[in-house]
């Protein structure tokens, strides 16, 4: 009998848990989605960062081409993009439901 009664509160305890984390309450996060859309709004602003950075070779290895690796997009644009994007991340946080 004891072990019964053990049990019972232990699933209880369970429950509870379980109602406390919100699966049960219908899915109370933190965040909504609006919360949501700006952060993969922020990631996406991220990557395109990344991709503009990134970028190709030198067609020759004998010629060193300044212009290809010190260009507007890789030393402006792209890092321009990156802190947008943590901007909108940081924003995302701080937005109310």
């Amino acid at each position: 009998m004891a072990k019964e009664q053990k049990y019972k509160s232990r699933t209880k305890d369970v429950s509870d848990a379980v109602s406390v984390l919100g699966t049960e309450t219908g899915g109370n996060l933190i965040f909504g989605k609006n919360n949501f859309r700006f952060i993969l709004i922020g990631v996406g602003l991220i990557a395109l960062g990344l991709i503009l950075m990134s970028g190709g070779s030198m067609p020759s290895p004998d010629i060193w081409d300044e212009s290809l690796i010190y260009s507007f997009r890789r030393i402006t644009l792209a890092p321009i993009f990156i802190i947008l994007g943590l901007i909108v991340n940081v924003y995302a946080i701080f937005i109310k439901k």
